[in-house]
């Protein structure tokens, strides 16, 4: 497992087993723990149907309060940078618009994708899943058509007559959106937790952090070319992840 979406599909996975009691995921190394009150060969099973190249390592007793973790903190932490993602979502969206950049389009869908995959996390507390599911894919086929959407517009741009974009703006609000996910970052850092919500989350987020850069580097390249293109392949890129994102949102609902 590699981001938050491979981190939600294993959870969603393995929620119908009554004795999982905690996972605990370390994205960097690729690493589940599973902690649960009994022995269940279904675990494994479960796993392994992922395809995402499960292997058992070890198995080790512990006590109940080894693995508790403050889930109000998570949560509230969760929503934060859901809040900041969505409002990001919608600035980037109308300024991008307006300063006819692609990029901006683009990084304002990543920003909500990121919402939406932190929206899920929070969403898988207390409901049930068919629910879950369902409200999985709906989130995955609204962000794959946006990003065909804005696919086909970076093509009718690249093939048509466009006005250079506003680098101004781009650079502006970039900066303002490479500020936002930094604030995030550091926030999803402070809380030190192991419950990898929190761990998942802040890979996700320094992903985020180096596309802004992309969008800046484009803004920038847009002023010393006075070219539409430097912003039309960033965009083009960034929709790209966006739709990958949405593919793997989708397996959630499987």
């Amino acid at each position: 497992m590699d981001c938050p979406s491979e981190e939600s599909l294993i959870r969603m996975k393995l929620e119908g087993l009554s004795t999982i009691k905690s996972l605990v995921f370390d994205i960097e190394n690729r690493k589940l723990t599973v902690f649960h009150s009994e022995e269940n060969e279904e675990i494994e099973k479960y796993l392994k149907e992922l395809n995402l190249g499960t292997e058992h390592k070890e198995t080790i007793i512990v006590q109940q309060d080894e693995f508790k973790d403050d889930l109000s903190v998570q949560s509230k932490l969760l929503w934060t940078v859901l809040i900041i993602n969505f409002a990001f979502f919608i600035i980037e969206i109308s300024t991008g618009f307006i300063s006819k950049s692609m990029g901006l389009v683009a990084d304002s869908l990543d920003m909500l994708a990121d919402a939406l995959v932190y929206g899920l996390s929070l969403w898988a507390v207390g409901s049930t899943v068919i629910r879950k599911k369902k409200v999985a894919r709906l989130s995955g086929y609204f962000q794959l058509a946006l990003a065909l959407l804005g696919l086909s517009e970076v093509i009718r741009r690249f093939i048509s007559f466009e006005e250079v974009p506003d680098f101004q703006t781009m650079i502006i609000v970039s900066i303002l959106a490479l500020v936002a996910n930094s604030v995030c970052l550091y926030l999803l850092q402070k809380s030190k937790s192991k419950e990898a919500h929190m761990k998942a989350s802040m890979i996700f987020t320094s992903n985020d952090v180096i596309i802004n850069s992309g969008v800046i580097l484009a803004g920038v390249l847009v002023l010393l070319t006075q070219s539409k293109y430097p912003d039309l392949i960033v965009g083009s890129i960034v929709f790209l992840i966006v739709s990958q994102g949405a593919f793997r949102i989708l397996k959630l609902g499987k």
